[in-house]
């Protein structure tokens, strides 16, 4: 059997499922449920400093975005950081972590952008035997119009100053979160790991509006007719989240920095890619509040399974396994030349290939009488759009040509070239000869 437990920055938990600081890391209670269901840990709903209070709305707090079968995709969250009392959150922590020692238990911190504030929360997380901190540098509602969240997680010299005076005035590991609404987010993540930071957690919730209700012609959720930005999360903005974690995980700036994997980790698989591409562990947030705290056991169960077929024996020897596939365009392989294939036993013959590529593409799929699709090698670029609006999984496959051949759609050996630097039509390689 696989061993699932991790080391994440010193950190220890039985498998690499974390809870995301969010609703159902709130309290007590579902801190304890989760546990109770297999989590190997759990990020505390975000806490805050005992100035103003937080005050959430009393209405819908959550938009959503559904699939064709009313599966969801996404929620978009205008929930602030946690309305209970500081005490009250230290206190209940203290007494998880005292019941749970073999799980991990991280408290997610916003404050002021101030030496003061984060000295003193600091001070008075200390004593809860907490596992370590997570800063909030990446909700982007709300608390980004007060100056914390996002406003900070936008500014890499802001991020580097907070993450010192964590590293000054406290002993224990330091996460942090890092915002998907920024053009480049490998500045943010160096400038983390300039102030000293154990981790990097990404990506936190994409501002968005997801629906505008056409009837009162308020952006949702609705609160009295208004509404508001909020956070987009769920298996929607994975591809997202995976591109972001993929480019820390190689950048020489940041390489070897540890990460913590969120956006829409629904199942074992997304688990395992985000893993594969640098993610020492996993955290997730919508995939619990769709199915429940259960659904951890399939990933767990899942992760196993597919880490003993595979020959690995612990989590480590998965991380980081695709990171050196990812490249930039001009270095893919221009040598390599594939074909649509279509398996006419498996073929419904439901045209969608054929109207897909007719309409919309190069033309490379003819239609015969009896609606029997063939592929025409002469005008198919492998684009793969067929493959992807084939209702039927492998049905459709793109089948690479032996290097030596000539392919019919160009006239050119496939050994010809090997990427675009060298591409004969690439303007700089003609004028660098």
């Amino acid at each position: 059997m696989a061993n699932l437990t991790t080391d994440f920055i010193g950190i220890k938990s039985p498998n690499p499922f974390w809870l995301a600081s969010a609703p159902p890391t709130d309290k007590e209670y579902n801190v304890r449920r989760a546990f109770e269901a297999g989590w190997g840990g759990v990020v505390w709903k975000t806490l805050g400093s005992e100035g103003p209070p937080v005050v959430n709305v009393n209405g819908p707090r959550y938009g959503a975005v559904w699939g064709a079968d009313r599966r969801l995709l996404g929620l978009n969250n205008i929930e602030l950081i946690t309305d209970r009392p500081l005490e009250v959150n230290l206190r209940e922590i203290k007494q998880v972590k005292r019941d749970w020692p073999d799980r991990a238990l991280v408290i997610s911190l916003m404050v002021p952008c101030d030496e003061e504030s984060w000295k003193d929360i600091l001070a008075r997380i200390e004593d809860t035997g907490a596992d370590g901190v997570e800063l909030n540098f990446g909700c982007p509602h709300g608390m980004s119009e007060r100056g914390m969240g996002a406003a900070v997680g936008q500014v890499p010299e802001y991020i580097e100053m907070v993450t010192r005076w964590v590293k000054q005035y406290s002993r224990m590991p330091c996460i942090v979160k890092l915002t998907p609404n920024i053009a480049d987010i490998r500045k943010p993540a160096e400038a983390a790991k300039s102030g000293g930071a154990d981790a990097v957690s990404l990506i936190n919730t994409i501002n968005s509006i997801t629906a505008v209700n056409l009837d009162t012609f308020s952006p949702e959720p609705m609160i009295d007719g208004k509404g508001a930005h909020g956070g987009y999360c769920g298996p929607a903005v994975k591809p997202i989240a995976l591109n972001m974690v993929a480019e820390i995980a190689r950048s020489a700036e940041t390489r070897g920095l540890p990460i913590s994997g969120i956006g829409g980790v629904t199942t074992w698989r997304d688990a395992a890619e985000f893993m594969a591409l640098g993610a020492g562990n996993v955290q997730v947030c919508t995939a619990a509040m769709t199915y429940g705290f259960k659904v951890v056991q399939e990933m767990i169960s899942g992760l196993s399974q597919y880490m003993d077929e595979k020959g690995m024996t612990s989590t480590a020897d998965l991380v980081g396994r695709a990171v050196p596939n990812v490249t930039d365009w001009q270095f893919l392989n221009l040598n390599y030349v594939a074909k649509a294939k279509i398996d006419q036993d498996a073929c419904i013959k439901c045209g969608r290939c054929y109207a897909a590529c007719e309409d919309t593409s190069h033309q490379a799929i003819w239609m015969h009488p009896g609606r029997v699709f063939e592929v025409n090698d002469a005008e198919c670029v492998a684009c793969n759009l067929c493959v992807n609006v084939c209702p039927v999984e492998n049905c459709i496959t793109m089948e690479p040509m032996a290097k030596g051949a000539t392919d019919p759609r160009t006239g050119q050996v496939v050994s010809d070239y090997a990427n675009w630097t060298t591409h004969p039509n690439n303007p700089m390689a003609k004028a660098a000869e």
